[in-house]
């Protein structure tokens, strides 16, 4: 059957339902898991630090930067993984200490080695699987034998298949998870003890958003109090203070801007992260155990308030963003009337002094027009007097008096021409 050409990452996209499934994990197994903060720029060293591990014990992998592995190296099984923000390193080996957590799968694997990992730890545990017929399984001796005498968290897995314990609390620098198998399969115990090393990942990933949203809150404190400073002063500010009122909310506005640019991933990866930890517990299918917290319990009396006081930030800074922005706008709006009423009133000014300098040039025009009359006249009185000495019968005087109102029209009405020309007007030709 012959169909179109295949998307460029349908291959890829098919396979990644794949791409990391769980160990199939059969009791009694050591465990040894690191969880590592990384950036994007570590990824090749990541992936060196592994293939230097696997040469170690003759096992040659592809050059080529990858961001998973699984595979047998002898003494140990390695499965690593690379997320966005961490990287993952489970060791496993498989048979059981002489009591648990007396021999780490860690142990394994050279110091030097692990010393040179690229990344910051945030998660390192060393977890056992063991057959429940194996030890007994009362919270009060497995606290005493394995825990340190620390009370327990704990519950059934998959419906009581299997069961779960922890204490939450680092021993030399691990936390610990002891997972006891009843009847599950060892897909079944893989994803179980994949979900509850999730579960403890995820949880301290989300809490990663929580110093940032105390750090915050002295910031959002002091921004509150600004902007209510500058809101009372915008009611009776004069014009005179409106720039210096614009210019605070300018750089208040600036200030939580960086810090929403700042933090605004932490927080949404914090809710992110809150949200796999709230499916992996679900996955875990918890029963009750007489006296102890579930996982679920113990999560969330923790995680849900810390996460509480992030959304809260979040909502918070986001709240002070707009109160900002209205602010911003009303002052805008405020200096934008000002500035209307001073072009009003400079353009009432204009229209003054237009009419002034109207008055002013009909003025001169007047003016003009009687000392151009004057010597028009004056001429006409030269010539009547040169006609009266030639012998004709004219009377000079007579002949510029009776000449000046003529003369006086035609300037006028000459006056008038030249300005509709100058003021682009058509002259008057019918005149």
């Amino acid at each position: 059957m012959t169909l179109p050409p295949d998307h460029p990452l349908r291959r890829e996209l098919h396979d990644e339902v794949h791409a990391r499934p769980s160990e199939a994990l059969q009791a009694p197994l050591r465990l040894s898991f690191l969880a590592l903060a990384s950036d994007a720029s570590a990824r090749e060293r990541e992936w060196a630090h592994v293939r230097d591990l696997a040469a170690s014990f003759g096992v040659a992998l592809d050059p080529q930067a990858r961001s998973h592995f699984s595979g047998d190296l002898g003494p140990f099984r390695l499965k690593w993984e690379r997320h966005s923000e961490f990287t993952r390193y489970k060791f496993m080996v498989s048979g059981a200490g002489q009591a648990p957590f007396a021999e780490p799968a860690l142990a394994l694997v050279p110091p030097a080695w692990l010393a040179g990992l690229p990344g910051a730890v945030m998660v390192a545990a060393h977890a056992e699987l063991r057959s429940a017929a194996s030890l007994d399984t009362a919270p009060e001796a497995l606290s005493s034998q394995s825990f340190s005498g620390h009370m327990l968290v704990g519950a059934g897995l998959a419906e009581g298949a299997g069961l779960a314990f922890t204490d939450f609390r680092l021993h030399d620098g691990f936390s610990r998870l002891l997972v006891l198998d009843r009847s599950m399969s060892p897909r079944q115990a893989g994803r179980m003890m994949q979900r509850l090393l999730e579960l403890e990942t995820y949880r301290m990933m989300a809490l990663l958003a929580l110093p940032v949203a105390q750090q915050l809150a002295p910031f959002l404190a002091a921004s509150e109090r600004e902007l209510s400073d500058i809101t009372t002063h915008l009611a009776d500010c004069t014009e005179a203070d409106e720039p210096v009122l614009l210019d605070r909310l300018t750089r208040l506005e600036a200030g939580i801007e960086r810090r929403q640019s700042e933090n605004a991933y932490r927080f949404a990866a914090g809710s992110a992260y809150h949200l796999l930890v709230q499916r992996r517990i679900a996955e875990l299918r918890e029963v009750r155990l007489p006296g102890l917290q579930t996982f679920q319990e113990f999560t969330e009396r923790r995680l849900a308030p810390a996460l509480n006081t992030v959304r809260s930030a979040a909502s918070r800074q986001e709240a002070l963003s707009e109160r900002v922005a209205r602010a911003t706008q009303l002052l805008s709006t405020r200096v934008d009337v000002t500035r209307e009423k001073q072009n009003l009133a400079v353009l009432a000014s204009m229209d003054r002094r237009a009419a002034a300098q109207l008055r002013l040039q009909e003025t001169v025009e007047g003016l003009s027009a009687a000392a151009i009359t004057y010597y028009i006249v004056g001429l006409v009185g030269y010539a009547a007097k040169g006609a009266k000495v030639v012998g004709l019968p004219i009377n000079p005087e007579v002949t510029m008096a009776l000449a000046i109102p003529v003369v006086l029209g035609l300037v006028v009405l000459g006056v008038r021409q030249v300005r509709k020309l100058v003021s682009g007007g058509t002259p008057d030709t019918h005149r």
